[in-house]
């Protein structure tokens, strides 16, 4: 593991440029969190303090919490904070893609090490603040999303943007009381909201009869297939057959577009599942996909929820 490590280290100090973010995400696999802070310093002493450092520090952090080390995770988490925040004195947070992701992990991991110390109210609160601070940049949604995580289920679902859509007109969620809802928020480039639409199509064959409506929000993107830019107006014809392609399965699912709700309701992960009951509350908010067994619970509670 040593050689392999002067190895790493040898190899990334001669080539420079050469993929820090990856290297320490190698090292974290392996929980190896020593090899991971090796390659980091051994990249800081050649290049300085880059954001793309600063984004390998915050996965560091994200490697210790899956691991279940709170205190060492809180120590990434915080060492990449003050990374980032001293590069924000010369640079916007959004000027280059690393900076951004490594703040938004920094400030994700900060919360979830609280929750895991059982201070969810302060976790809360936390990410309530920086919420404020950076609503107007990429970070809104991920920050937005772990608010969710900690306090969206049994609170009302947040109204969606229904201005613009595919498929039949969309209602607004208070037109909709009375309805068992799964909210799947889709990407047209996204191969697990693909995988995951069978379990819908299956659940709604079995309980549409009883109350339960598919709602599939989605937005732009900027690009269509190959990674292709494309206009707002292309990229909404694009999504389009994609729905009718992959996703025409439930005719009658509307499918709002807005960017808007993808902020509001802090889709980070494709696809994001969140069921309401028929008071409109709701009771599962679940970034990623879902084995059908969880589905199926989920909507038989939902249903059960608010029945008269």
């Amino acid at each position: 593991m040593i050689r392999a490590l002067l190895i790493s280290s040898l190899w990334i100090g001669a080539a420079g440029a050469q993929d820090i973010v990856r290297e320490v995400r190698i090292a974290i696999a392996q929980k190896n969190f020593a090899a991971g802070e090796a390659l980091i310093q051994n990249y800081r002493a050649g290049k300085g303090a880059t954001p793309e450092m600063i984004e390998a520090v915050s996965w560091l952090g994200r490697g210790a919490l899956a691991a279940k080390q709170l205190d060492r995770a809180d120590a990434y988490a915080q060492e990449a904070r003050k990374l980032a925040l001293e590069q924000l004195t010369r640079r916007k947070l959004d000027a280059e893609p690393h900076l951004p992701v490594a703040l938004g992990a920094s400030i994700e991991t900060q919360a979830l090490v609280m929750d895991g110390r059982g201070e969810r109210g302060e976790a809360v609160s936390f990410l309530r603040r920086e919420l404020k601070t950076y609503w107007t940049t990429s970070i809104r949604t991920r920050i937005q999303k772990n608010i969710h995580v900690l306090s969206l289920e049994s609170k009302p679902a947040p109204a969606l943007d229904v201005s613009h859509w595919l498929g039949p007109k969309p209602q607004p969620l208070s037109e909709l009381k009375g309805k068992a809802l799964v909210l799947f928020f889709w990407a047209h480039w996204c191969s697990d909201c693909k995988q995951q639409w069978p379990d819908l199509v299956r659940l709604a064959s079995e309980y549409g009869s009883k109350g339960l409506l598919v709602v599939g929000p989605t937005q732009h993107y900027g690009y269509v297939a190959g990674g292709q830019e494309a206009s707002r107006e292309q990229e909404t014809a694009y999504i389009d057959s994609v729905r009718k392609g992959f996703y025409s399965a439930l005719p009658n699912m509307a499918v709002p577009v807005s960017e808007e709700n993808f902020k509001v309701y802090g889709s980070t992960s494709s696809p994001t599942l969140v069921l309401v009951d028929r008071k409109g509350i709701v009771r599962v908010y679940h970034p990623g996909t879902m084995s059908y067994e969880e589905l199926e619970r989920g909507v038989r509670s939902i249903l059960a929820d608010g029945a008269s």
